[in-house]
């Protein structure tokens, strides 16, 4: 495996400067940002496709430091009922495929992305149970009429730039939030659609990330370290559905927090060595979002205690066999 970050957070500096700081830590991957809600700072490709030796700068500077890129993100809502920006986002999505092609990347980032309830609807509508009934025939809507269509067409675009894996972050808030949601679109769509394997969306819903790594096995196209700490006393008193401000550490069920500040070696140790024996072998990609640290504590403090939980060498044969 290999140790990767998400220059995102990183935006303030240029790429250079980011690339250079990155490499000092020891990591060996980086996510870039490409549109959508992670921003472009580092890749923009609207700028890079109108003037393609930007792409030839970008290869020296990673070559330079000596980061792959494990893949580009475009984090957004292809399907938003608000049709300037979903377009917005759809355009956003196959220009970084093209970028993607450019610079011989083959993975994609993004969300599933949510409908609203009916066409019309002027937001998103995020159907979190089953009774009224009124709710199964939003998603009924929501999956047949405007999810599984758009990604049909999207992958087979994203196809003639090379584009093989579609990594759809498992997020709360759009329509694929969870291991059974991801398989029902993939089962749709193909192959093309896998996941970008987040466990900190999973831990707060309640999930065991090591199960849901064995039900995707084959499915998983990248991975997000990132944790979350959960406040036991609070789910206790308002379950997990927390619409709290973020910067509401004490308040809040549950927080985002660096690796390790949430879950221990051990949980880490099992995440990492199931990723292993379901084949997936790609960047352990760190994306800092941790309301208690600066940007720099944050990246460097997971550095070090994925450097004590990866495998970065190829498994062996037992000695005795």
């Amino acid at each position: 495996m290999k140790l990767g970050v998400m220059t995102v957070p990183l935006h303030s500096m240029p790429a250079e400067e980011a690339f250079a700081y990155l490499s000092g830590l020891g990591v060996q991957t980086v996510e870039i940002g490409t549109g959508g809600y992670p921003g472009n700072a580092h890749l923009n490709p609207e700028q890079f496709l109108a003037d393609p030796s930007k792409f030839d700068e970008l290869k020296a500077l990673l070559a330079k430091y000596s980061l792959e890129v494990s893949a580009l993100s475009t984090h957004t809502n292809h399907v938003h009922p608000d049709k300037a920006f979903a377009a917005k986002a759809h355009k956003d999505f196959i220009d970084t495929c093209k970028a993607a092609e450019k610079l011989g990347v083959d993975t994609v980032i993004t969300f599933s992305g949510c409908p609203g309830d009916q066409p019309g609807a002027k937001y998103p509508n995020w159907v979190t149970c089953s009774w009224p009934p009124d709710y199964l025939e939003i998603l009924k809507y929501q999956w047949d009429d405007v999810l599984i269509p758009y990604w049909k067409s999207a992958a087979k675009e994203a196809a003639q730039y090379g584009v093989t894996k579609i990594a759809l972050e498992i997020h709360p808030g759009f329509c694929v939030y969870n291991t059974s949601s991801l398989l029902r679109l993939r089962d749709a769509v193909g192959d093309a659609i896998g996941a970008n394997f987040d466990p900190s969306h999973l831990f707060w819903q309640g999930m065991n990330p090591v199960e849901a790594i064995k039900q995707l096995k084959g499915a998983i196209y990248h991975f997000h370290a990132k944790d979350t700490k959960i406040d036991a006393r609070n789910v206790e008193v308002n379950g997990v559905l927390d619409t709290g401000s973020y910067g509401d550490a004490l308040g809040r069920s549950w927080l985002f927090r660096t690796v390790g500040y949430g879950h221990d070696f051990s949980v880490w140790k099992d995440i990492i060595s199931t990723l292993r024996a379901v084949g997936y072998d790609g960047a352990v990609s760190i994306e800092h979002e941790d309301a208690l640290m600066s940007v720099k504590e944050g990246l460097e403090s997971a550095v070090k205690f994925l450097q004590n939980v990866l495998l970065f060498e190829k498994p062996g044969e037992m000695w005795w066999a």
